[in-house]
């Protein structure tokens, strides 16, 4: 005799479909979107945020009306389902087996709405909200982010991209040594400010030495100081976009155009990140013309 599927087995199979469905429309909407149109692609992945808080929301109450039913309106819910018109007794009577399928049911459940949450979670998390207040402060500046490769070296390779559109051929490799060079012949204004994270001491003459030998020779990420030093190095001021603070200017002394940087606390994995700018091009305008 062919088995009854109890209410939540119909119902977690029509959540699957449900999910599965929006997935399809999902890709549908990201494949109608040119990958290079950051404006409509920005506005594409927060209304699949909202459509996907509202789906999950639909499941979550779903899941709590059949849970608050009655076992004879569970066992009505889905002999309606099916129209099967065998005898009561026998259909609320569920074997070992359905047992087993009914709690594997509710895993993958349980399992596919923790992974939805997850996705939301991660779209409001703390590295969305970063890129979308880095690109509004941006937007009044008619400027947008320049992506560079996260490779250790991205506050150089952000410097030279900056330099690049001035005329300038300086590498990044070469922007390091000079860098390393103008640090070790001014060690008075660098070394007070770096200890050792382990005893909290100041750096030793050999411990600073080392420290030079690696801004130059490898690929260690720079920061604050580093960037004083090239500011120095290029006789130019350096401007630090971040999202959650005013903007932090370097090497204020030189009366030139700035050096702009972006700096991006959760926009990697590894850890913090320098991106370049470049003049904020409106790319569907450019597709309709």
């Amino acid at each position: 005799m062919e088995e009854v599927e109890t209410a939540d087995e119909l119902l977690a199979k029509q959540h699957r479909k449900e999910k599965k469905d929006f997935q399809a429309k999902i890709q549908s909407m990201k494949n109608a979107v040119p990958k290079n149109d950051k404006k409509r692609r920005k506005q594409l992945t927060e209304d699949i945020a909202k459509l996907e808080v509202e789906l999950n929301q639909k499941h979550d109450n779903e899941l709590r009306q059949l849970t608050i039913a009655s076992p004879v309106e569970e066992v009505s819910n889905a002999l309606d389902s099916v129209n099967l018109t065998t005898n009561d007794a026998k259909q609320t009577r569920a074997s070992k087996a359905q047992k087993r399928r009914d709690k594997k049911a509710a895993l993958e459940q349980e399992r596919e709405t923790r992974i939805a949450e997850a996705e939301v979670e991660n779209l409001a998390g703390s590295r969305h909200l970063e890129g979308v207040k880095l690109k509004q402060k941006l937007a009044e500046r008619h400027l947008q982010i320049k992506e560079i490769s996260s490779d250790g070296h991205c506050m150089y390779r952000a410097v030279e991209d900056q330099l690049l559109v001035r005329g300038s051929a300086l590498g990044f490799k070469e922007l390091r040594a000079q860098t390393a060079q103008y640090m070790s012949s001014h060690i008075d204004d660098f070394l007070p400010f770096l200890t050792d994270p382990n005893t909290g001491d100041m750096f030793t003459a050999d411990e600073f030495e080392k420290y030079c030998n690696d801004v130059s020779d490898t690929a260690a990420w720079g920061g604050q100081l580093e960037l004083k030093a090239i500011s120095q190095v290029l006789q130019l001021p350096i401007e630090v976009i971040q999202a959650e603070s005013p903007s932090i200017i370097v090497g204020e002394e030189y009366d030139k155009p700035p050096v702009t940087l972006i700096y991006m606390r959760y926009a990697y994995g590894l850890g913090e990140h320098y991106n370049s700018v470049e003049p904020f091009r409106d790319l569907s305008n450019e597709e309709d013309g």
